[in-house]
């Protein structure tokens, strides 16, 4: 599969593998930072980025559990979820409940490690270690951005 993004009117194609068929492409105020903060956090590894003559990222992927997930920062415009939630009341009254909201779901293989390495990192844990309605074991956090995801580990601990 060869997926194409554009960035100053240049054309970027990455493959990636058949296994993968929907990716996540995620916006921060500040791509770079958000990139650094999730690997440290949520152990992704960064396997591409891309700045523009600035600095800013213009196109970032992160790979966990056998999938990627793609980051950039859109526009110096851009309001991350925390922010936003700042100067507008809709978005402040969204951020009071724990849910995942327009955020990605993760399955890794050692849940109880991983829940403790983005505590530490600072993560907003916003539920416990808990079960889900499939079985699976879960909890959500909020990155550094205010963005929201849910880590799981699949019944047996096998996390892809």
């Amino acid at each position: 599969m060869v997926l194409a993004a554009t960035t100053q009117n240049r054309i970027l194609l990455t493959e990636f593998p058949m296994s993968q068929s929907v990716f996540p492409f995620i916006a921060y105020e500040n791509a770079g930072a958000a990139m650094d903060w999730l690997v440290l956090a949520f152990g992704f590894k960064e396997t591409r980025r891309i700045e523009n003559d600035e600095g800013l990222v213009v196109h970032g992927e992160l790979e966990i559990s056998g999938g990627t997930v793609m980051v950039a920062s859109p526009t110096l415009d851009y309001q991350g979820p925390r922010r936003h939630a700042e100067n507008c009341d809709a978005a402040r009254r969204w951020t009071d409940v724990p849910w995942v909201i327009d955020g990605v779901m993760v399955y890794v293989k050692d849940l109880d490690a991983h829940y403790l390495q983005a505590e530490a990192a600072g993560a907003t844990i916003l539920s416990s270690i808990e079960k889900g309605d499939g079985g699976e074991r879960q909890y959500r956090a909020a990155d550094n951005e205010g963005h929201r995801w849910m880590f799981a580990e699949r019944s047996g601990g096998h996390g892809n």
